[in-house]
């Protein structure tokens, strides 16, 4: 083609092609540029991010370095053991030996002493019944296996939580219930309770003798069950399975509870949890029983409904406390649902009071069983106390209020009670100040060595170690001087009691029930109870050794620790045979 000028003109193709590719280079270079910022913000985030996570986690170590430093300046001040290694102390304790090591260490270092478990947890063991008593008014809450065991076995619970303000609430309104309830009463054991029980006992007895240990736990689980759900417990036929299950789930909670993380993935835990399901449907059962019960009561007795409702008697689930044949007599289950939570189940919280009520009781029974067994003159003067005070009531109850030697044989009983070697609280958050000048640093693990200050020569003489209930007597009059254990056998060989029973609430290093404000909730409940069913016993009954059983030796003492009481073999024989 030519132009008007008679030269080419430029091709139109290479015009567009020129357009194109400077068009394509220009925008080559801004997705460059692009990419490269985004390439440069992308590290630049990724290093902001490296740098924070490293900042924080440097603060944090740093935060937990400080501490541990802090744990071990404070700790150099608490008298005890120079650790033999980083680890601590592990390699020397185990359960056996722990009680007789803080015993070596009381005796070197005096009343406060330290342990390391390991280099980050500190143990320390407080044996003056005065910092005692300061140091569980002041430490409020627990160290978490416990809570964890009921949850795990029961669910969900406010009634049995490591930490103090958890359960206060649910603590004050069960308080109220048995102690209110308890005061208004003289006796809790019905009569039909402990036909009940004897009459298994009269079973077992057929085949030979009775372990001691066996019948303790089967009284306290009969004797507790009726007074949470009344006489329809005593006619429930699934009493036995319901407590052969619960004694199941009592000999390995605690083992389960002991792992760090749930074990799913053994099959003898879902074994364990199937056994807790079923438990729970037998509750659910007996709370059905109650309800069947109080629905025929009422029936029959119209005007006791409104008498129950006004008396407060009736429970936050709708099921008012139950009995076959006297409501208002028994104790209700309105403090075990008071202030449930959005997870919670009542049932969970009746079988927990079930499962720690009848551990607890059944060994203060079994060792009060032993200790009268093989103190025939405590049993026989016991039983003239009942039945001197045998007229003071109606019917067949009793007032063991009026028989200061049977409640001082319980608390002796108790105060000799192979329980628990330490009570455990921890501070978690805040140095505990005690005002000896003991500052004991957060986070560490605060024990209690029970047996070592039951056992202790300077709070309860030089006869710490035998089992004497005449320390908790006192004579009447202006000097109320403790009674010697011969005076109070003349006194009571003349039928002349003239000497009070002398409550250990003010002897701080009286600890079976714990102190402070954890103490145990049921300890007048458990006194009163084992005092009535121990009453209706003995005036039935004889507990005896086994014929050809050696005498089990007393409490032996080493070093101020319970060393072994046996549980003997017994047998009950009539008083009229």
């Amino acid at each position: 083609m030519v132009s008007s000028c008679g030269g080419e003109s430029p091709a139109p193709t290479n015009s567009f092609l020129s357009f194109l590719s400077h068009s394509w280079q220009s925008g080559t270079c801004d997705s460059d540029e692009a990419s490269r910022f985004l390439r440069n913000y992308a590290a630049w985030e990724l290093n902001a991010f490296l740098w924070i996570s490293l900042i924080g986690i440097t603060s944090l170590l740093t935060q937990k370095l400080f501490k541990l430093f802090n744990l071990w300046i404070q700790a150099r001040r608490i008298p005890g053991l120079p650790c033999p290694s980083f680890y601590g102390h592990s390699s020397l304790i185990s359960r056996e030996s722990l009680t007789d090591l803080l015993s070596d260490s009381h005796r070197r270092y005096g009343s406060v002493v330290k342990l390391w478990l390991g280099p980050t947890q500190l143990l320390v063991s407080i044996k003056d019944p005065k910092l005692i008593k300061e140091m569980l008014m002041k430490a409020k809450d627990k160290l978490p296996l416990t809570g964890k065991a009921f949850q795990l076995a029961f669910g969900q619970s406010s009634l049995f939580a490591s930490s103090f303000d958890k359960v206060q609430k649910r603590r004050d309104s069960l308080t109220n219930e048995l102690n209110g309830r308890l005061l208004e009463r003289a006796n809790v054991m019905p009569t039909k309770a402990m036909d009940c029980i004897m009459e298994k006992v009269q079973q077992i007895m057929r085949k030979g003798s009775v372990d001691c240990k066996m019948v303790s736990q089967h009284m306290a689980f009969t004797m507790l069950g009726a007074t949470l759900f009344g006489d329809a417990f005593l006619d429930w036929s699934k009493a036995a399975l319901y407590e052969e299950l619960l004694m199941l789930i009592a000999k390995d909670a605690f083992f389960w509870a002991s792992y760090n993380v749930t074990p799913f993935w053994k099959q003898g835990f879902w074994r364990y949890q199937h056994l807790c399901t079923r438990l729970k449907s037998l509750t659910q059962d007996i709370v059905q029983q109650c309800r069947k019960n109080y629905k025929i009561f009422c029936c029959m007795n119209p005007s006791s409904n409104n008498q129950t409702v006004e008396s407060g008697m009736e429970t936050t689930s709708g099921a008012p406390s139950c009995s076959g044949n006297v409501v208002q007599d028994n104790l209700s289950m309105q403090g075990l649902n008071n202030h449930l939570h959005a997870r919670e189940e009542p049932c969970g919280n009746i079988m927990g009071v079930m499962f720690h009520g009848c551990l607890t009781t059944a060994g203060l029974i079994n060792n009060m069983l032993a200790r009268l067994a093989t103190h025939p003159e405590i049993q026989d003067k016991i039983h003239s106390e009942i039945m001197s005070k045998k007229g003071s009531v109606k019917g067949d109850q009793h007032n063991v209020d009026t028989m200061p030697l049977l409640l001082a044989t319980v608390y002796e009983s108790a105060r000799l009670l192979q329980a628990a070697p330490l009570l455990q609280r921890c501070s978690p958050e805040h140095d505990l100040r005690l005002l000896s000048g003991v500052i004991i640093p957060a986070g560490t693990v605060l024990v209690v060595p029970v047996q070592l200050v039951q056992m202790d020569d300077s709070s309860w003489g030089t006869d710490a170690g035998e089992f004497n209930p005449y320390r908790f007597l006192s004579k009447t009059g202006k000097n109320s001087d403790s009674v010697q254990k011969k005076g109070a056998e003349e006194l009571l060989d003349h039928g002349r009691c003239s000497f009070v029973f002398n409550h250990p609430d003010n002897n701080a290093a009286f600890l079976p029930f714990g102190s402070g404000t954890r103490a145990c909730i049921g300890q007048k409940f458990a006194i009163q109870a084992v005092a009535t069913l121990f009453a209706s016993l003995l005036e039935q009954y004889e507990v005896k050794l086994l014929p050809g059983l050696e005498t089990p030796s007393t409490t032996m003492k080493n070093s101020s620790v319970i060393k072994k009481f046996p549980s003997p073999e017994i047998v009950f024989v009539g008083r009229n045979t």
